[in-house]
């Protein structure tokens, strides 16, 4: 068997789900080639649309959102339908070149053209679409296609209303890494990355987009008077890494330069509760020196880039991030309660209302981001409970459900 996927790489999430789905196929003794359709068609034509859709959502994010919405509706979906199928005929070679027995597509660009295709009679292999948001958008939903594989069952009947047959829907999940099932002992983890057993560990992921909101939730976390361990996942992201670390040990040398005798960073917490600091480390009278009275210092470890998140999300309790699909998934996968900050208007927006509402995630507003962090990690019973909510939502066959379904269609 033969699979074809078109993707995208607007975002990083149809890429990778796209990705795993090879690597598990292929596991399997399945011939798999992904292609970014974009780059594909014209490296130009991606570079305009990735760069385009990055620069939006960064710089004008209201912008973006009356887009998203207005594609939504169906005379503006039917006019980017129709400037899809322009540039679809650009395919053709490749599906020809390639004869494949199945076309999987993971973004709405390419499941577009590819029903223009079966609508022209240039295809004529099942097509089956991978949605990599947990709501449906319009721009996913076009004729032709002979099957939806989606994130949730809420999907379906919202599907349904847009004018899906039901029975074309399954909602197996969104596809990731294997890696991200295997279940892993909290406390060995713990111990084997050299992390704190007895406190919690709170793990923040950047995402592909930004530097001070991540920035400012650092601090804030910084404000908790708790004790917890910090784990920031900057990505490739060397500004936001060399800012963090500037204010990790930044501090660290700021006491450094005043103490008489070495001094270890997980001490620093302490100095809050000395009532003369001055005194004790000897400093001159009218030294003027910035103690943050109200900074309660946090062991900290940065990591700029890994291919083991699932390990990071295993030792955590709870994981602060952008409800990116394919994020949010690996969380649930680990069955990993979720902090949402800074969602992209749109489809991100409707990842965190399906999280929050089904009791796996709390929103982070950025007047109150640490008293609701502080409010979590103090209530156990929440965080246990927000945990059970995320087990409960086992999408681990997902990957073996959709190879299972691929391999049942008709030839």
């Amino acid at each position: 068997m033969k699979i074809l996927i078109l993707s995208a790489s607007t975002g990083g999430g149809h890429m990778k789900a796209s990705n795993a789905v090879k690597e598990y196929f292929e596991e399997n003794n399945i011939e798999v080639n992904v292609v970014d359709t974009l780059k594909y068609i014209s490296p130009l034509l991606n570079k305009t649309v990735t760069e385009g859709y990055e620069y939006l959502i960064k710089k004008m994010p209201n912008i973006y959102k009356m887009i998203y919405e207005s594609a939504n509706n169906k005379i503006i979906n039917r006019l980017i339908f129709g400037i899809n199928s322009i540039v679809s005929r650009k395919l053709i070679p490749l599906i020809n070149e390639y004869e494949p027995d199945v076309i999987v597509t993971t973004h709405p660009f390419p499941n577009e053209m590819v029903s223009k295709l079966k609508h022209i009679g240039k295809v004529d292999v099942p097509a089956v679409c991978i949605m990599t948001d947990y709501a449906p958008h319009r721009t996913w939903l076009t004729k032709n296609i002979d099957a939806y594989i989606v994130a949730n069952e809420d999907m379906m009947k919202s599907m349904a209303e847009m004018g899906v047959d039901k029975n074309i829907i399954y909602p197996f999940g969104i596809p990731i890494e294997g890696g991200f099932y295997t279940k892993r002992d909290q406390n060995i983890l713990l111990k084997q990355m050299g992390f704190n057993l007895n406190i919690p560990t709170v793990l923040v992921m950047a995402g592909s987009f930004g530097v001070e909101n991540i920035v400012s939730i650092y601090k804030d976390l910084l404000k908790i008077e708790l004790d917890f361990q910090i784990i920031v996942i900057t990505g490739k992201n060397a500004k936001l890494y060399d800012t963090i670390e500037s204010i990790v040990y930044g501090e660290e040398k700021k006491v450094y330069k005043y103490a008489k005798f070495p001094f270890d960073i997980k001490l620093l917490k302490y100095v809050n509760k000395l009532n003369d600091f001055r005194k004790i480390f000897n400093l001159p009278e009218n030294e003027n020196i910035d103690l943050k009275s109200k900074i309660y210092y946090k062991d900290t470890r940065i990591i700029y880039f890994t291919d083991e998140v699932h390990k990071y999300m295993y030792v955590a309790d709870l994981i602060i991030t952008k409800p990116g699909g394919l994020t949010i998934t690996e969380a649930l996968a680990c069955n990993l309660p979720m902090a949402i900050f800074d969602a992209i208007p749109g489809q991100e927006e409707e990842n965190a209302d399906f999280l929050v509402d089904n009791n796996m995630a709390v929103r982070l507003n950025k007047n109150t981001a640490a008293d609701t962090i502080k409010d979590l990690l103090k209530n156990k019973k929440k965080l246990k409970f927000m945990k059970h909510s995320c087990e409960t939502f086992d999408k681990s066959e997902s990957l073996k459900n959709i190879l299972n379904f691929l391999l049942s269609l008709p030839k």
